[in-house]
């Protein structure tokens, strides 16, 4: 009679398997531990050996800080509530981004020492491709809250630790960040997984609610006296009835999934008007209402409303303070609109023909914000409903692209999946494709897309025959297509597809705007953050944020003010030149002084710095120089410090050379 190993020796032999063969045999462990030592193997690591013991600069770590401010801001007090329950277990509590890196840990006094030798501090990077199969790395690769104890660990020197660790979401699905318990495996408890999960969802109920302040907030659950407990489902909602956010135990109750976010109304799942629920709010505000799905079952909501979110929640019909039928609708793209008489012409041009047959062509300077104008272009048509999926063609390795679009039947080639996959193109049917850097796709691969344009239809790698899809295309580019298929760089016949209607969006140093478009990404970022009051930036700093030429346009302006709100000390409300980083001072004290037309109210004249006469390459590559310089040739943190892709960054210093 044949007899199944135990745990222990189970293990071991998938080991020895793993290093002699290079493979896991099935049944022995977990299929998720199975992959996880796959990668491990793959990124080249040695069982017996040690990991990378670079740290990141105390600059670098700062950025990082800054950059995750919100999670940190939200996860300290949830942590500190966990560490006291594991405070005698010789444990300690982890908080991890979503890269690997640890951004915040409390650990046991006794266990600390030995947490330390291992790098388990601020700083160090415990993603699967440094430190091979551990709770966190795992977590991040799998998607998924993972336990992993001793001898699991693929590195050796790990395998005094057990640790489990479960993933933070936003409250549209984005991979924030892993909570973290690690301990002695002498020490593991069953329930640590259980109450590490649960820890993170009170984060990201936490992080919803800030983050949500200027949606309606439904608080759900089977019974009244569940609302406002870790168990209570919350639904952020537009003013306009569609669901925008949600937590995991909302997205349960309502029978949804996370990207039915954005693409759900809520009367779709729920038999009640919207203005129904606020009218009912109005009249008793902190009174459960019992709703009625759509299939019959009972739920109670409670509504909630941030007094700013009260005068957007007004413009649902019906409610007082309501525009009149005839006025012009509030779409997506309306509420994007801060002034900019060229924006607002693009926005115009491309609402006439949304619904249309008519593919849409975006132009612009990378970082001017293409992707998020599309995708407030799907947002105002009436196939809003549907998805919206986008695809980076200069982001997808050559290699993979014509999978990733198409698709594939199971077994199509070595490494497909088993159960095969869609593919972007069909994922896209009923809704919105979006096409970025369209300018970068392989001539082979435009060949393909040309007919599906033309068919309608996608034949998966691997099938024997198409399939029918439908949907509207948008496509964005930062080069002229039409000089790259004269070059022979783009194919003629595609960018005749294409271009259906283009629309150009000004860059940054080009808009009228930039008082009114500051405010709107300061009251954005005070929200991502949850910044208790309204913040601004010192009038002279201002005329010199908009004097700058900004190569990263939007994007790079962004990450500058996201980082200076961060910045701001307790009951601070102005952004003044202490909030910037050293790097971004230095560029501005040798910009021009901003034209009246972007900053209304300035009118007497200053004279130019020299340095402004510079020709726009010139500006653009001499912050390309200082980026580099102050991020020590690192080309990534350069990237994002311009707040462009590495992709493009790279194609601007290969210009430069030739």
């Amino acid at each position: 009679m044949r007899t199944t190993p135990s745990p222990l020796l189970a293990l071991q032999q998938a080991r020895r398997h793993l290093l002699e063969h290079g493979h896991c045999p099935t049944g022995l462990v977990d299929e998720r531990l199975a992959r996880s030592w796959g990668r491990s193997m793959a990124a080249g690591l040695a069982p017996a050996g040690r990991a990378a013991a670079d740290l990141p600069s105390p600059g670098e770590l700062r950025e990082a800080m800054a950059c995750n401010h919100s999670l940190l801001t939200h996860s300290r007090p949830i942590m500190e509530y966990l560490f006291d329950q594991v405070r005698h277990s010789h444990s300690v509590v982890v908080l991890a981004d979503r890269a690997g890196m640890l951004m915040h840990t409390l650990g046991s006094p006794g266990f600390v020492d030995k947490a330390e030798r291992v790098a388990l501090t601020c700083g160090a990077s415990w993603h699967e491709s440094h430190r091979g199969t551990n709770a966190i790395g795992t977590a991040l690769a799998e998607g998924t809250a993972v336990e992993v104890h001793g001898g699991e660990h693929f590195l050796e020197r790990n395998s005094f630790l057990t640790c489990a660790a479960s993933p933070i979401l936003s409250a549209t699905g984005e991979l924030l960040g892993i909570l973290d318990i690690s301990g002695d495996h002498r020490n593991g408890h069953a329930h640590t997984l259980g109450l590490v999960s649960t820890a993170a969802r009170m984060i990201e109920n936490r992080l919803l609610v800030a983050t949500c302040k200027r949606n309606i907030r439904l608080h759900l659950h089977r019974e009244p006296e569940g609302i406002g407990s870790v168990a209570e489902g919350i639904v952020a909602v537009s003013a306009d009835g569609w669901i925008v956010g949600a937590n995991r135990v909302a997205l349960t109750q309502l029978g949804l999934h996370m990207g039915d976010v954005g693409a759900t109304p809520l009367a779709q799942v729920l038999d009640v008007r919207l203005d129904d629920l606020l009218s009912n709010h109005h009249r008793r505000p902190q009174q459960p209402q019992a709703l009625r799905l759509r299939g019959g079952a009972l739920l109670y909501a409670q509504v909630q409303l941030d007094a700013a979110a009260w005068p957007a929640a007004r413009v649902v019909r019906g409610m007082p303070g309501a525009p009149a039928a005839n006025e012009p609708a509030d779409d997506a793209l309306a509420r994007l609109d801060t002034g900019d008489a060229r924006w607002r012409a693009a926005a115009d041009k491309a609402r006439r023909v949304v619904g249309k047959p008519i593919a849409v062509l975006i132009q612009g300077e990378s970082g001017v914000g293409k992707e998020v104008f599309a995708r407030a272009l799907h947002a105002s048509g009436p196939r809003r409903a549907g998805p919206f999926v986008a695809i980076n063609c200069a982001a997808i390795p050559e290699h993979l692209i014509e999978s990733e679009l198409f698709g594939h039947v199971a077994g199509a080639f070595t490494g497909a999946r088993k159960e095969g996959s869609l593919g972007r193109l069909r994922e896209a049917h009923g809704g919105t494709l979006f096409l970025d850097e369209i300018g970068d796709m392989p001539l082979p691969l435009q060949t393909r897309l040309l007919r599906v344009l033309q068919d309608r239809s996608v034949t998966p790698v691997g099938a024997g025959h198409a399939v029918p899809v439908d949907f509207c295309l948008i496509s964005a580019t930062h080069c002229q297509l039409l000089q790259a298929a004269e070059q022979g760089r783009f194919r003629h016949d595609l960018y005749y597809r294409l271009n259906g209607l283009t629309v150009q969006l000004p860059a940054l140093r080009e808009r009228t705007d930039f008082a009114a478009l500051t405010a709107q990404l300061l009251a954005d970022l005070a929200t991502e953050q949850g910044l208790p009051h309204p913040v601004q930036v010192a009038p002279d700093l201002l005329q010199r944020l908009a004097a700058h030429p900004w190569p990263g346009n939007l994007r790079q302006y962004a990450s500058v003010l996201r980082t200076a709100c961060a910045m701001l000390a307790e009951g601070e409300d102005t952004l003044g030149w202490e909030h910037l980083g050293d790097d971004i001072v230095q560029a501005l004290q040798t910009a021009a002084p901003p034209l009246s037309a972007r900053l209304p109210g300035l009118t007497t004249p200053r004279p130019v710095p020299a340095a402004a006469v510079l020709s726009l390459q010139e500006l653009s590559s001499a912050a390309i120089d200082q980026a580099l310089q102050s991020a020590r040739g690192n080309v990534s943190q350069a990237a994002r410090q311009l707040g462009i892709s590495r992709q493009t960054l790279y194609r601007k210093l290969a210009a430069r050379v030739h």
